[in-house]
C-alpha cells in the first residue's frame, strides 16, 4: 500500500511513514553531526520509539512531522512538519515546524523547501494563526532556514527539557503569522 502524500514540492514528498523509513532515520539520528545541536544522538529503539510518537500524532491531527523522501531517487532523507512542543514555555501550547534531514541531503535547499511548503500547509489547509520555531542557539543552519522561510525572530527562551548546566539550554525563538488571518 502507497503511502498517503500530504505535501508535495518540486523535489520532494512529505508523506506519512513507512516502515522502510526506520533503518535510515535510525542511521540519521545516529550521526553525531545531524544531532550536534541535540543533547544526544538516539538509540535505535529511541528512534522507534519517536516514530510511533509522530505517527500517532499525525493520525490524531492529520499533520505532524512528515517523512520526507526525494523524488528523483526516492530514498528517505529524514523529516519536515508542523507539531505540537511537549514542554511548557511563555508561547506554548503552540504549533512548531520542525526539520531534521540526513547530513549528505544538507546545503540542497531542501529543507527550506520542505519547511516553505509546510508553512504554506498550515496556513492554507489547516488555517493556524501563528507557527513557531526553534533552535539551540549555536544551530545557525537552522536559524537561516526560518529566515529564508520569512520567519520572524521573537527572541530567545531555555528550553525546560535540557539540562541546565547544558550549552544547549538558550535557544532562539521565530514565528510566523497568517498573512490570510491578518
Amino acid at each position: 500500500m502507497k503511502p498517503k502524500v500530504y505535501i508535495e514540492t518540486p523535489r520532494l514528498v512529505l508523506r506519512e511513514w513507512i516502515d522502510a523509513d526506520a533503518g535510515p532515520f535510525i542511521d540519521l539520528n545516529s550521526d553525531k553531526r545531524v544531532m550536534e545541536f541535540f543533547p544526544s544522538v538516539k538509540s535505535g529503539g529511541e528512534t522507534m520509539e519517536q516514530i510511533q510518537r509522530i505517527s500517532k500524532h499525525i493520525a490524531e491531527y492529520s499533520y505532524g512531522f512528515f517523512a520526507l523522501e526525494r523524488k528523483d531517487n526516492g530514498r528517505f532523507i529524514g523529516f519536515t512538519g508542523l507539531s505540537h512542543p511537549g514542554f511548557e514555555a511563555d508561547f506554548t501550547p503552540c504549533v512548531e515546524i520542525g526539520w531534521r534531514l540526513s547530513k549528505e541531503n544538507w546545503g540542497q535547499g531542501f529543507a527550506t523547501e520542505a519547511a516553505e511548503a509546510c508553512l504554506d500547509f498550515g496556513f492554507d489547509a489547516l488555517r493556524l494563526d501563528v507557527i513557531y520555531a526553534f533552535t539551540a542557539v549555536q544551530n545557525k543552519p537552522s536559524e537561516r532556514v526560518m529566515q529564508k522561510i520569512g520567519m520572524d525572530k521573537k527572541g530567545y527562551f531555555d528550553h525546560p527539557s535540557i539540562h541546565p548546566e547544558s550549552e544547549l539550554k538558550q535557544h532562539v525563538l521565530y514565528s510566523a503569522e497568517n498573512p490570510g488571518m491578518h
